[in-house]
């Protein structure tokens, strides 16, 4: 079955585990959106960090500079430029798939450790090829993924959102599940008023027709560049954060679990990956390009 949507919206996250940026066009790569999630966190280990265990690194943001440079800010107003450490010396990180990046200089490290109150240090991916998408979310070989998890897009459609924020003021009234994790919850409190989209962290928001169609489709075409499914998209504990005070909450995984759980966690938008993109081509999606998909036989 194939029917035609359109692309509302596209998000970049050039440091992982930071805010996003709205963009009106993103060249896409075999791995992923050009400057998505190149950059990421960790501890003095080498440990990977996010905004799972630091709820404060989604007050920072990004902004890509050019192909090698970020400037990274804060919400005061102050920032510092970084530029990609090509071809500089690798330390041990522990990103699942990829055992070794590049550090960004000391001043950085400290600029960003002294914001969120914990000693990071900021890395970079320096070759996309070399970190596989597992064969166990979906992954075939030579395909492979920036800094992301499970998979180089995460796309999710206005109808499911419309229709999870309708679950959350229906249940608002209901009970609790006795069997939530609190690992997956990061406050005390419910939803007041619908939750803004982003909270999912997606690279494609689609307009969508009937909610949660996407979980059955196979390939995806963007414009003039054909994805195929990977995996549905488990959600975490970072989906509970508001994106834009921070405050930790229930929802939406409290809703999730009564709607959208199954093989023990909630599910919400799906990964993709290009196909038949090489590392030569130079290809855009934009917003308002049609979306084209061919849905599995049920």
């Amino acid at each position: 079955m194939t029917r035609e949507l359109r692309v509302t919206r596209l998000r970049t996250y050039p440091v992982k585990s930071f805010a996003g940026n709205d963009v009106q066009s993103a060249a896409v790569e075999p791995w992923g959106l050009a400057g998505d999630r190149r950059w990421g966190l960790v501890d003095d280990a080498g440990k990977n960090v996010t905004a799972r265990m630091v709820h404060h690194l989604l007050g920072l943001h990004a902004d890509i500079v050019d192909a090698t440079t970020i400037r990274i800010n804060d919400r005061d107003g102050a920032s510092i430029t970084v530029s990609a450490p090509i071809n500089a010396s690798t330390i041990p990180v522990g990103f699942s798939g990829l055992d070794r990046a590049t550090p960004a200089p000391d001043e950085v490290n400290s600029w960003i450790s002294d914001r969120i109150g914990v000693p990071l240090r900021l890395v970079w991916q320096q070759d996309p090829t070399a970190r596989p998408i597992p064969e166990k979310h979906g992954g075939l070989p030579g395909e492979s993924l920036s800094l992301a998890d499970d998979g180089p897009l995460l796309l999710v459609t206005e109808a499911s959102m419309r229709q999870l924020n309708e679950w959350i003021a229906a249940d608002q009234a209901l009970p609790d599940l006795p069997d939530l994790d609190p690992d997956d919850l990061s406050g005390a409190a419910s939803a007041s008023k619908p939750l803004d989209i982003v909270r999912f962290r997606p690279n494609v928001i689609v307009d969508g027709d009937v909610p949660f169609a996407e979980d059955a489709w196979n390939t995806v075409k963007i414009g003039d560049i054909t994805f195929r499914k990977t995996v549905l998209c488990d959600r975490c504990v970072m989906t509970t954060i508001d994106p834009k005070t921070l405050a930790g909450g229930k929802e939406p995984i409290r809703t999730l679990a009564r709607h959208r759980r199954w093989d023990g966690k909630t599910w919400f938008g799906i990964r993709l990956t290009p196909v038949g993109l090489s590392k030569e081509q130079v290809t855009e999606i934009r917003v308002n390009d049609d979306v084209n998909y061919h849905s599995e036989s049920r």
